[in-house]
């Protein structure tokens, strides 16, 4: 089958960037021919590993396609981008323009049998209505709901378009429920495959006993993934002397890119962590925030900026805990990996979360010192991803709390549950979920 894949912003950085990766790799070995159409940095390159560079066309921001950063899905992404919610309409009339012109080269040239764009948004609107008859499907991530939350007037626009394309993919139950409520579209319009995870890559090689208990966050550097609250919790731990001197030495290690004022916000706290304990930082975001000596510290931040699949499962490899905070999320397939790589789970009882790692009330439930996932509750937010500032106070305690009681259980029990974590993610491997995915271009090529 000939597949022309699209993804407005780049195919890389975010979790639907590294879900693209997969699923071409997946096609490719399952004997489909591949095409990639993306929006990308002025700079952006992809491994020939993913896709030969001739069965690409890029949408260049930033350089001379468009003269502006490049829209992304999220408000904050790891690079410079755009804010959908403050495009202009004549941004929003030539961004449309020219992923229309590569997108009509690209179908002309290479002829699909299927189209897999990702994202219920602008260009998966636009491409349904440049090629009603040729078989589309769409992945959703989520952060099209959530854009079309902020931007009401574009969602309006476009939602027409978004209820005649043949199937959309989900990550969750939950996440179809939203769909079918956000554009009205039938359940039968809707399957759910969920998302993936490298199994080969991401998998358990043991654990360096604590000290130092290694804790990691990845994803963006940003208010809306929870960073700063981890952070303020993480602050709250070090400064309480009694308390940080009764755990173990504590090393808080994050992963992943950021932008403007709210990774500078990330930063500064990192680096007063790090004062605490007199502790020489540096500034930059890129090289890290460097320590001398562990002999110096109770507790410490390593900002170790955008990582590689590789090093990111090598850092999970070592990883005693993994933290999640977000407010918002589709299916954050970083818990997969990290499950897999043996790493003890904190995160937010969000309903796709839940539904990927099992009922929430068995979870919270739970209650020996050998469980993989600990949930923390939120309060309803101000927005879709945004907690009212009156709670903030009570959510440092809770995560405090949280964050404390796994430490304390890894102490008493360093082994991770690997029976736990085979039940957790066998389902979730990128093959399982691509099988998934070649079920529903079958419907809808063969059956609409």
């Amino acid at each position: 089958m000939k597949i022309l894949h699209i993804i407005s912003q780049a195919p890389d950085f975010t979790g639907s960037g590294k879900y693209i990766q997969a699923i071409l790799k997946c096609s490719a070995k399952n004997g489909h021919n591949n095409f990639l159409v993306a929006g990308v940095q002025g700079d952006f390159s992809l491994s020939s590993k993913i896709i030969a560079v001739e069965q690409t066309k890029f949408l260049r921001f930033d350089s001379f396609d468009l003269d502006y950063p490049l829209p992304g899905m999220s408000d904050v992404m790891p690079y410079k981008s755009t804010v959908f919610s403050t495009i202009t309409q004549s941004q929003i009339e030539g961004y449309k323009n020219a992923f229309k012109k590569v997108i009509t080269e690209t179908v002309k040239e290479f002829k699909p049998d299927i189209i897999h764009s990702h994202h219920l948004w602008i260009v998966s609107a636009l491409t349904r209505e440049l090629f009603p008859d040729i078989p589309m499907v769409t992945t959703c991530h989520g952060t099209c709901l959530r854009q079309f939350a902020l931007c009401e007037d574009i969602g309006r626009r476009i939602s027409p378009a978004i209820k005649k394309i043949n199937k959309i993919m989900a990550l969750s139950n939950y996440q179809k429920q939203q769909i079918m409520q956000i554009h009205n579209i039938p359940s039968e319009k809707i399957y759910v495959v969920g998302g993936g995870y490298d199994e080969k890559l991401f998998c358990f090689a043991g654990k360096p006993l604590p000290p130092p208990v290694e804790i990691l966050y990845a994803g963006k550097l940003s208010h809306s993934k929870g960073v700063t609250w981890l952070l303020r919790a993480f602050k709250k731990i070090a400064e309480n002397h009694s308390l940080s001197s009764s755990l173990p030495i504590l090393h808080l290690h994050l992963a992943g890119g950021g932008s403007g004022l709210e990774k500078d916000e990330c930063i500064k706290i990192a680096e007063e962590i790090n004062s605490i304990s007199q502790l020489n930082c540096s500034d930059s975001f890129e090289r890290s925030i460097k320590i001398e000596s562990d002999s110096l510290f109770r507790s410490k931040v390593t900002v170790h900026g955008a990582l590689s699949h590789e090093e990111l499962a090598a850092l999970m490899k070592k990883a005693h805990l993994f933290i999640l905070p977000s407010f918002f999320e589709g299916l954050p397939l970083v818990l997969m990996e990290a499950l897999s790589c043996g790493c003890r789970v904190i995160t937010t009882s969000l309903p796709g979360t839940c539904e990927v790692l099992g009922s929430c009330d068995s979870l919270l439930l739970k209650d020996s010192n050998n469980k993989m996932i600990t949930l923390v509750n939120l309060p309803e937010l101000e927005t879709v991803d945004k907690p009212y500032s009156r709670d903030l106070d009570e959510l440092e305690t809770r995560l405090c709390e949280h964050i404390v009681k796994s430490i304390k259980d890894l102490s008493i029990n360093p082994e991770p549950n690997l029976d736990e974590i085979d039940r957790l993610t066998k389902n979730y491997t990128w093959q399982n979920v691509f099988q998934r995915i070649e079920t529903v271009y079958h419907k809808a090529k063969y059956f609409n």
